[in-house]
């Protein structure tokens, strides 16, 4: 039994596919296959069910699989060790973000990231709660972006920032004249918000246990993942939508005049990086959340006089 072994059978379960997994390996899907073959005879039992499109693992496939990943992991450990022994941060360092963060936190952070950790290759992906969870758990992401508290024993949370939601009004709207905001006053408003999936969602909802019934009292119903188009559709179709304060940072006076806050306690979202509890690349990570603190303005350090909204996946 290798390691190299352990790699092949991992990638074949990530990706279900033998020639997938090859790829990823950089070598050709024989040699992987023989290297796989070779691993089941000498464990004396099988670790794939080939009959069966796309591959699955077996009953015993699934636990020797799962013992793998630890292995893995804790082999990277000895490089990290080494990487902190000599103070060094290198590498690569392959992070997930959800879709209403990245735009609006991560241009400055990995323009600042980049030129004092030139020896980093920072890979990003904007994926859901859903999939950045599944893709720390299968080892493809060293951490994630996101909104928690996530109540997932295996996920390892990190807070970073608390950021305030507030409405983005049409002039047109009922509740313009306000100067602030109660989360009953959005009760029975004609409220835009973003399509299944994304936990921001489920945090709107929750904040004033608004029940979505647009699509019973229009002719249309319009699923976005794009926070942007959230406030275009106000623009043009009146109603309003609820925003992350991020997003706001940068609008110029007419925008800001059709954003309102709420009354305290104001409904945040808690930001954090995750990880998986065993986790590697420890000082890569560190430097990121370094990098996001120093850019995130103070006001959004502190949950004082907030109210953390929650969500389901």
């Amino acid at each position: 039994m290798t390691l190299v072994q352990l790699e092949y059978i991992v990638a074949v379960d990530t990706y279900r596919s033998f020639v997938a997994a090859a790829e990823k390996c950089f070598v050709t899907q024989p040699t992987l296959s023989m290297q796989i073959q070779k691993l089941e005879e000498s464990l004396g039992v099988k670790v794939f069910d080939r009959s069966r499109q796309p591959v699955v693992p077996t009953a015993i496939g699934e636990k020797i699989i799962r013992q793998a990943r630890v292995v893995l992991m804790e082999s990277k450990q000895i490089k990290e060790l080494l990487q902190e022994n000599k103070g060094e941060i290198e590498g690569d360092l392959k992070v997930g973000v959800i879709p209403t963060v990245a735009p609006y936190l991560l241009p400055n952070v990995i323009t600042s990231f980049v030129k004092n950790y030139p020896k980093v290759q920072l890979q990003v992906w904007e994926y859901t709660t859903e999939r950045i969870i599944q893709e720390l758990k299968n080892g493809t992401l060293d951490c994630g972006i996101l909104s928690t508290p996530l109540l997932d024993n295996s996920i390892e949370e990190t807070p970073l920032f608390y950021e305030t939601f507030v409405a983005y009004l049409s002039p047109d709207s009922a509740l313009y004249t306000k100067k602030m905001l109660s989360t009953d006053d959005i009760m029975n408003q004609k409220l835009w918000l973003l399509n299944e999936g994304h936990c921001m969602r489920g945090q709107v909802l929750n904040i004033c246990n608004y029940r979505y019934n647009m699509g019973e009292e229009n002719s249309f119903a319009y699923n976005t993942g794009s926070v942007e188009t959230l406030k275009r559709m106000v623009d043009v179709n009146g109603g309003l939508t609820i925003l992350p304060e991020m997003s706001i940072l940068d609008y110029d006076e007419d925008a800001i005049s059709n954003v309102r806050y709420f009354k305290a306690p104001e409904p945040v979202r808690e930001i954090s990086v995750v990880t998986t509890q065993n986790y590697v690349k420890k000082l890569a990570i560190k430097a990121l959340v370094n990098e996001i603190l120093r850019i995130v303005p103070e006001r959004f350090k502190t949950k004082k006089k907030r109210d953390v909204v929650g969500f389901d996946l």
